[in-house]
């Protein structure tokens, strides 16, 4: 069995950058442990025998109440990124539902007008069920945001949004919602703990679709929550136990691997992500690109100052209509036509063709970009542009 008592102090991590800690956290040590955490299948424990936590010695009964040692390794790392502690779970979604389930009926929420689809269902479904009040508003008007905060029981903050690259002043509004004793959650999907760390800023809950860039490789499903407060952790931890949503073995084990490369994925696939966007700003078809690393971005300055970098996704609209710009993503070679993101591989997506999307421009794409040649990225770009009047 790993041995995972003798880990390095928190003197040690403080002295350590982001990615060493990506590389090092969640490991085994001692002699005879093996590098990597093994992939652990128990579903249950033979009674009164204990094992050494990654934080704390426990007793492991049944491990949909317990957990096991891939699922700790992996919270472990993400939880030491985040500045908190994680909790995991079988999906993004479930996830996100594990936070909106803390509300009571007649709760009023603020979600912003441009966020995740199923965060915009979840809320719709509060909405009809239990009464929730759900106000939508736009990620980059902060005053907005202030001024409802007061009535609020829940601010769900998505940052940079998706798919319009919207940045939000998160330092100012969780600030504003601890103050008033307004819960509030930071979907980090986009910026990853390497960009942006929503706790630093008083945020209650960070959390991830580890299903995209932390997980990187378009393999698996996982959500993960993290926080510094013990209590709505447990809280959350306590939903997922009773909503069964656990994470699988093979998919923490895969999560916590992919996580040892994100700083080096990341970084060549936001200097990818830099570069296309100033090429397409010139393209001639194309009428607007939408990534916070552009200085004419509205949010350039803002998440200069609030995020270790804009990130590896942008959106850009091109002349012509939806039947145009569908032929277009049909001429693509290289790039990878699909819905989700955060993968070594480029993909890109019509958004507005989704129901519930109505509203984005019928030829706006997000594009995800990945770790592939950028001269391969543009030339595929480039001929499914130009071969398209």
């Amino acid at each position: 069995m790993a041995n995972f008592s003798k880990q390095p102090d928190e003197g040690f991590y403080a002295g350590l950058r982001p990615e060493s800690v990506a590389v090092l956290e969640g490991r085994p040590t001692g002699g005879g442990s093996p590098l990597n955490t093994p992939i652990n299948v128990a579903s249950n424990f033979r009674a009164g025998e204990a094992t050494a936590g990654l934080q704390h010695a426990t007793t492991r009964v049944y491990s949909r109440a317990d957990g096991t040692e891939s699922w700790a390794a992996f919270e472990a790392a993400v939880g030491r990124l985040e500045g908190g502690d994680a909790v995991s779970f079988s999906s993004g979604m479930a996830a996100v539902s594990a936070v909106f389930a803390g509300l009571q009926p007649g709760s009023v929420v603020i979600i912003p007008d441009d966020c995740y689809q199923g965060v915009a269902m979840v809320a719709a479904d509060g909405e009809q069920r239990l009464g929730w009040k759900v106000l939508r508003l736009r990620t980059a008007e902060t005053g907005a945001w202030l001024n409802q905060m007061e009535s609020a029981d829940l601010v769900w903050i998505e940052s940079p949004s998706n798919p319009l690259l919207e940045v939000a002043n998160v330092p100012v509004i969780c600030q504003a919602a601890s103050s008033a004793g307004v819960v509030s959650a930071v979907d980090n999907t986009f910026a990853t703990p390497l960009l942006q760390r929503p706790l630093d800023h008083g945020a209650t809950f960070s959390v991830h679709s580890a299903t995209k860039f932390i997980g990187g490789h378009a393999d698996l499903l996982s959500g993960v929550v993290v926080s510094r407060d013990r209590q709505a952790l447990d809280s959350v931890r306590l939903r997922r136990t009773l909503g069964g949503a656990t994470p699988g073995a093979l998919e923490s084990f895969l999560a916590l691997r992919g996580l040892r490369t994100l700083p080096i994925r990341l970084e060549r696939s936001q200097q990818t992500a830099l570069e296309l966007a100033i090429r397409l700003r010139e393209h001639r078809i194309v009428t607007r690109v939408r990534y916070p690393g552009l200085p004419e971005h509205p949010g350039h300055d803002l998440a200069a100052s609030v995020m270790n970098g804009p990130g590896s996704v942008l959106s850009f609209e091109t002349v012509g209509s939806a039947v145009s710009t569908d032929v277009r993503i049909s001429r693509l070679r290289l790039i990878t036509s699909a819905t989700s993101l955060g993968g070594v591989e480029t993909t890109i997506e019509r958004r507005n063709r989704l129901p519930g999307q109505e509203r984005i421009p019928p030829t706006l794409m997000r594009l995800s970009v990945g770790i592939e040649h950028i001269e391969d990225l543009w030339d595929d770009l480039n001929q499914a542009l130009d071969g398209v009047v």
